[in-house]
């Protein structure tokens, strides 16, 4: 049996994912003739019929199956390698924009990034602050390097860190709501109150519907800062970070309203990236560094 190349190799991979020739072609952006012979070469080489030509489509057969298979820890192993030579050539990045999300602590968020840069006099920090489904939004379209928020953990082109596990409540101050006790409250009960939500500062992303009662009056805030502080004047109600309101709940200044009717929720905070594109040297620093502190991270 002849080597084959990897050249042979990847052209009968696309064809494979992409169904024919000419549509492996355009995804390679090789002409039809090339493909077709890189393929009709593959399979001389090999001593096997890789692919059935004789429908519409062209399709793998068995050998042709088994073969594209096993051929793919290597096809990997290519983009890895060249993901890392693109990330080599990149050099020393000049600016990171870093999109950290509406539930993050501030102070322990600011001082990781605070000690990071300190050592990277050379890279410009671009913070920005976003809300809801924003964060996750600004990384997929391209305007951010890496994001502290939540993110979608099937999809592919994400990569994340997981630093800590956020407890939300849904909370009142005392005397907004009736005095029957947590387990008489429901989302008909709190359909006549006014909810505080969080302003989801995407821009195409679908809405996405965190603890909202339908048909209730709704204050809508950029923070949960402000959230908290109209909580706290009893103008509304809706869910915090328990972090941010511990000294709230432990003094009486706010009511929890948690109960088998009214369930809070727990959100994993996570440093996100993007797995299919190359990164540069101070970004893999970064995320090196947020890996270390991942196991120390304290809500406080």
């Amino acid at each position: 049996m002849s080597e084959f190349t990897l050249h042979d190799l990847q052209c009968f991979d696309a064809v494979v994912r992409a169904g024919g020739f000419q549509a492996a072609a355009a995804t390679l952006h090789r002409s039809h003739p090339a493909v077709f012979a890189a393929v009709a070469k593959l399979e001389r080489q090999l001593g096997l019929t890789l692919l059935d030509r004789s429908g519409y489509r062209v399709t793998p057969t068995a050998a042709g199956i088994s073969f594209h298979r096993r051929s793919q820890p290597l096809l990997r192993e290519l983009d890895g390698l060249r993901t890392h030579a693109a990330q080599l050539a990149m050099g020393e990045e000049s600016d990171l924009h870093v999109v950290v999300g509406d539930f993050c602590p501030r102070a322990e968020t600011l001082g990781l990034l605070s000690r990071f840069f300190a050592m990277c006099p050379a890279t410009r920090l671009h913070l920005h602050v976003e809300a809801v489904g924003g964060p996750e939004e600004r990384l997929l379209d391209g305007d951010a390097d890496l994001i502290l928020h939540r993110v979608d953990k099937t999809d592919p082109r994400i990569e994340w860190l997981d630093l800590a596990k956020v407890p939300f409540v849904p909370v009142a101050a005392p005397g907004y709501l009736p005095d029957s006790g947590t387990a008489g409250i429901d989302a008909r009960t709190l359909r006549g109150y006014t909810q505080c939500v969080m302003r989801d500062t995407a821009r195409h992303t679908p809405p996405r519907d965190y603890f909202m009662i339908e048909g209730a009056a709704r204050c809508t805030v950029p923070g949960h800062l402000m959230k908290k502080d109209i909580i706290l004047q009893g103008m509304g109600w809706g869910h915090l970070p328990r972090f941010l309101i511990e000294d709230e709940l432990r003094d009486g200044r706010l009511r929890s309203l948690a109960s088998r009717r009214l369930p809070g929720s727990t959100e994993t905070l996570v440093a996100a990236r993007r797995a299919d594109r190359p990164h540069g040297p101070v970004l893999g620093r970064l995320w090196q560094h947020l890996q270390q502190a991942a196991d120390g991270f304290q809500l406080r």
